[in-house]
């Protein structure tokens, strides 16, 4: 038995994601909506190879389905200031 899909809400501003931790499971369809509340920033997660820009006011949506356990970063890949390189985030797959 499949677990259904999920869905998460990751908001981008200066310098962060809200949150910077999502938690699913492995094997699970999961689609993150993407949301910018003050200019253009990146998301990318290398590692599934998803790699997209978030525009304020709209949504960007992104689904992929891990197949393994582990911990993932993601990241902003657009220049957004002083506090850019700390703009992170992890995606951790549990079984």
């Amino acid at each position: 038995m499949h677990d259904p899909p999920a869905s998460s809400l990751i908001e981008a501003s200066k310098f962060e994601f809200t949150p910077e931790r999502e938690k699913v499971k492995r094997g699970q369809l999961v689609t993150f909506v993407l949301t910018s509340i003050d200019r253009i920033h990146g998301f990318k997660m290398p590692d599934f190879g998803v790699h997209t820009d978030i525009i304020p006011d709209q949504e960007t949506r992104v689904t992929i389905t891990p197949m393994r356990t582990d911990s993932f970063a993601f990241f902003c890949d657009v220049f957004c200031g002083g506090g850019h390189e700390d703009m992170s985030g992890t995606l951790v797959v549990e079984s």
